[in-house]
């Protein structure tokens, strides 16, 4: 499917994104691991998500959803049964990963495996920590999907992250859960910290000192969760009205995690203003609306341990460096060229076509403005993020820009072309 973006000269409105994916895949999740019915209130509709349903239907779990609400029935980690074909993760490498830490402590085989682009993704990543633990994991080349695993009694350890990542640091604290002894996880770099914060709030006996996480067997109970809105949805909205003076949009129940929220920090050293109102914690997670004035904004420096923070919203964060003043530059950003595509790669080449000047590293870009966008025929190389960067960037362009692979935007937020259009104010 291409989709087509018309140039904007003005953006505003109110609006509302979908629910958290990240969140909504780990209360389905940890849902399924607790006694009790679990209600999910506000879950994500994108395709992803689905690909966790589809997964733990199939290892026996009782799931009903109906529009943005799902009811579990959640009989403990024992309460899986050995699936009967392999497990589809489809595109979502969450699915799998995480999937792969709980499937670490049953005592049965099961198979993990996704699409094409996920059959690239590297996992060895998992399998290092949770084989020490006592899984046998096997995976093409000793790396990639699919991957086949035999739980079965799990030992805790003491796990350093080589690289701040949240899915191997969930993977670990789920097989952790089902564990012989005490399971800890020490983090380079903070990353999102949802399971966290929904295994305490379900009651989990978890402790967390800065960097070091440690969990131990224990019961879940269900309790209900209300998801807020996406904050990496909400920053596609956030971006297209950033650079616009004169401009002001208002993004409603957006969830604003500090270790999701490092764009906002990056967008206030670039000048744009971006205010929280009405802050409040739903099960844990803090939210609030967002409303974005646009603002020229100028160059920034990005890299360090802020990298984690906005690993998401980084292809976004190379347009809005098209208009600011200067030469923004990203590093340390080397695990984008491992995502659903090379996302380094993707973006230069892309913002290359409508006219931007950037130079590529092996871990980030470097990218000169302001500029002056032309519309162009660009690629979504099969990527929701690429596609969704590439339509803002339509937005700030002159002319018409042609997006082929548009239908991928539906893997985390399902009808974003037509919210997108709905904060156009220039008729």
């Amino acid at each position: 499917m291409e989709a087509r973006v018309r140039g904007a000269t003005a953006i505003g409105g109110e609006v509302r994104v979908p629910g958290d994916k990240s969140i909504s895949h780990r209360a389905l999740i940890l849902g399924a691991l607790a006694h009790g019915e679990m209600e999910i209130q506000g879950i994500s509709p994108a395709a992803d998500v689905e690909s966790t349903a589809r997964c733990l239907r199939a290892l026996g779990v009782e799931i009903s959803l109906a529009g943005d609400r799902a009811v579990i029935a959640g009989a403990g980690p024992e309460g899986l049964s050995p699936p009967r074909a392999p497990l589809d993760c489809g595109n979502s490498g969450t699915t799998m990963r995480l999937l792969a830490g709980v499937l670490a402590g049953r005592p049965f085989e099961s198979v993990l495996v996704g699409d094409e682009s996920l059959s690239r993704r590297p996992m060895r990543r998992i399998i290092e920590p949770l084989s020490r633990m006592g899984a046998e994991i096997s995976a093409r080349d000793g790396n990639f999907p699919p991957l086949r695993i035999r739980g079965g009694e799990l030992r805790g350890i003491s796990y350093a992250l080589p690289v701040a990542s949240a899915q191997v640091k969930s993977a670990v604290l789920l097989a952790g859960l089902q564990a012989a002894g005490d399971t800890e996880v020490v983090e380079p770099a903070p990353s999102r910290d949802h399971t966290e914060r929904m295994l305490a709030y379900l009651g989990a006996p978890i402790e967390v000192e800065g960097r070091r996480i440690r969990v131990r067997a224990g019961e879940l109970r269900a309790r209900p969760i209300a998801v807020p809105g996406d904050f990496s949805s909400a920053a596609y909205l956030i971006a297209a009205c950033a650079a616009r003076p004169g401009c002001t949009l208002l993004v409603r129940d957006v969830g604003v995690n500090p270790t999701r929220t490092g764009f906002l920090d990056v967008l206030g050293e670039m000048g744009a203003e971006v205010i929280a109102l009405d802050e409040r914690k739903m099960n844990g997670e803090p939210v609030a609306d967002l409303l974005v004035r646009g603002r020229e904004l100028r160059a920034a420096e990005v890299g360090g341990e802020l990298v984690p923070r906005l690993i998401d919203e980084l292809p976004l964060l190379a347009v809005l460096a098209t208009q600011a003043e200067g030469t923004t530059v990203i590093r340390d950003a080397g695990e984008l060229r491992v995502k659903e595509s090379d996302r380094i790669a993707a973006m230069a080449g892309n913002l290359r076509r409508l006219g931007a000047e950037v130079r590529e590293f092996p871990d980030g870009m470097e990218i000169r403005g302001p500029c002056r966008l032309r519309g162009a025929r660009l690629s979504g190389f099969r990527d929701h993020r690429i596609v969704m960067a590439c339509a803002v960037a339509g937005l700030y362009a002159s002319g018409e820009t042609a997006i082929e692979g548009a239908e991928w935007a539906a893997i985390s937020f399902p009808g974003f072309f037509r919210v997108l259009e709905g904060i156009r104010r220039d008729g």
